[in-house]
């Protein structure tokens, strides 16, 4: 991961910033994003982001869920919104993700899993009798055009949640 994330969670005094809550404005952050660039939340002021978490690349559900933002990213356009997606994986994997589903938004690598963490989706796991920390939980965040955090979808089903989220944009009209 680039140097960009060394501080990206510390205020102008160096206290930990805490978790994203729904009202509030959502902490800065940067990652390095599939498409070549550094993504930093401040950048996007002025349009809406649909913040998705998924915990990896090529999986069956990931794929579904990432697909359905494909499939609905000109109406999330539309209404002046950005789509990113977000995962623990690296660059290398987003880039051939991205590329075999065409997926038309950013693919962000939080491979140290700090924005999991301020999002609250970093969770414990439990895999044959066994536990440990890892994946993100399945998540939506919509963050409006003044980076404050609109509403959020936790231990998302995808069924019928892409539609939900863009008619929580559209009401934001």
């Amino acid at each position: 991961m680039r140097k960009c994330c060394e501080a990206m969670f510390a205020d102008s005094g160096g206290a930990a910033l805490e978790a994203v809550a729904v009202g509030r404005p959502v902490p800065d952050f940067t990652l390095p994003a599939n498409t070549g660039e550094d993504i930093s939340l401040s950048g996007l002021r002025g349009r809406k982001v649909v913040l998705y978490f998924y915990p990896g690349d090529m999986t069956p559900t990931c794929t579904e869920q990432s697909c359905a933002f494909r499939d609905f990213s000109g109406q999330f356009a539309r209404y002046n919104a950005e789509v990113i997606g977000i995962s623990p994986d690296d660059l290398k994997s987003h880039h051939k993700f991205a590329a075999k589903y065409e997926l038309p938004f950013p693919l962000l690598a939080d491979v140290g899993h700090r924005v999991c963490e301020l999002f609250g989706v970093w969770k414990l796991k439990k895999m044959y009798g066994r536990e440990y920390m890892g994946g993100g939980e399945r998540s939506t965040f919509l963050i409006d055009e003044e980076g404050r955090l609109v509403k959020e979808w936790r231990k998302v089903r995808i069924k019928g949640h892409v539609a939900e989220v863009l008619e929580a944009v559209k009401s934001m009209q």
